[in-house]
């Protein structure tokens, strides 16, 4: 399919953007998890309170839903390239706010420019991986954000503990990755053609089939929960091993971060063979036990509890992630899909980031402790009433 498209001056192989691609979109949604460690330290030296780090934690995720729902397809229609480099240069301007960044104001329009950059590349990028290897393809794209997260909250925790100017060095590396993909992208080959029609496609289109509503309805409680949950600890998990364990190295929240979405990411295609409803049901289960075990860390004050806690979680929000999404998405005919995968991307990212503020809301009045709590507790509702409904569920 279109496999003459724009060889005139690119040499390397489609197998070659498989790999590209791949890994590009790890080292751009790294970025996204590169402030997670550095959330403590913007708090002290910027005097932020816990509302106004949840804040500029949710406004990527408002802007990487908006763009998902406008430019999401835009690459069907351009072409995988040019949309691919719009957004490693808007990422490299987001990098280079954050590497300057004296101010909340700064730090908001930089997370708000990564959201565009990374939901752009996301969608390119994933296409693109599609588009050359469709035996792996859908596999490589289920585990492309968890690896970027866990990489980018590690690799920062160690930069920010290890190594000089904290608050600018980890951006600066990324930057420079980001601008060699940039220059590599020319080596690169187009995927597809394009088309007409790219203004038209800017419309944001989300739809339920009626068909899938059911299904829906019966995942989305441990759905939300799963999101918000990785909310909680994108955002104030760093602050809370800090407070509650007495550490201060941003390493250790890091780590903790880390091993959630580093467990959730061998999680995906270790359990590809297993059905669906399997996976929903061990999933909600081990999410609400991870979330016990880790509170349970959280109030004994034992770093080893919360990080045990924490790969239980990761597991079962790797399982519940693949089993919701093979559950729902063939409910829906071909044509059905992009609308409903629209649908579906709503959900996430508003549970990705409302929680989130509603937690940093809280703190001033409960706590951070008691916050956590609360949240872990609301996560663990969240996640009986779907395996509740799963059970019941014929499906």
């Amino acid at each position: 399919m279109h496999a003459t498209v724009a060889k005139a001056h690119h040499t390397l192989s489609r197998g070659a953007m498989t790999l590209y691609s791949f890994f590009a979109v790890i080292f751009v949604t790294a970025g996204s998890a590169a402030p997670t460690p550095l959330y403590r330290l913007y708090q002290q030296s910027m005097d932020l309170t816990p509302l106004l780090i949840t804040v500029v934690f949710a406004i990527y995720s408002f802007s990487l839903l908006a763009t998902l729902l406008t430019v999401g397809g835009l690459s069907d229609y351009l072409g995988r390239r040019p949309v691919i480099l719009a957004a490693l240069l808007l990422n490299i301007v987001a990098l280079v706010l954050f590497a300057t960044a004296e101010s909340i104001g700064q730090l908001i329009v930089a997370r708000a420019i990564q959201g565009i950059a990374v939901g752009s590349a996301m969608t390119a990028m994933g296409a693109a991986i599609l588009d050359t290897d469709r035996a792996r393809g859908a596999l490589l794209n289920s585990v492309t954000i968890f690896l970027g997260l866990t990489f980018g909250a590690l690799g920062s925790g160690v930069l920010v503990t290890y190594a000089p100017h904290p608050l600018h060095l980890v951006y600066t590396l990324l930057l420079v990755a980001t601008a060699v993909f940039a220059v590599m992208l020319w080596a690169m080959p187009e995927t597809i053609s394009g088309k007409a029609g790219a203004l038209a496609s800017l419309k944001p289109h989300m739809s339920v089939p009626s068909q899938s509503k059911r299904v829906l309805l019966r995942l989305t409680p441990a759905n939300v929960a799963v999101w918000a949950l990785g909310a909680f600890y994108l955002s104030l998990m760093p602050n809370v091993v800090a407070t509650t364990m007495q550490i201060a190295s941003p390493l250790i929240g890091g780590i903790v971060v880390a091993t959630l979405m580093g467990t959730a990411a061998i999680t995906v295609p270790a359990l590809k063979e297993w059905l669906p409803r399997r996976l929903v049901l061990t999933g909600t289960s081990a999410l609400s036990l991870g979330v016990a075990v880790s509170l349970l860390g959280i109030a004994q004050h034992q770093v080893g509890a919360l990080l045990a806690g924490t790969v239980i979680a990761g597991f079962g929000l790797g399982a519940n992630f693949s089993g919701t999404l093979r559950s729902l998405l063939p409910t829906a005919k071909p044509d059905q899909r992009a609308g409903l995968l629209a649908a579906f991307y709503v959900e996430c990212y508003l549970a990705f980031s409302l929680p989130a503020i509603v937690a940093g809301l809280a703190v001033p009045y409960a706590g951070l402790t008691m916050t956590a709590y609360v949240y872990g507790v609301a996560v663990i509702v969240l996640v009986a009433i779907s395996l509740i409904a799963s059970l019941w569920s014929d499906e």
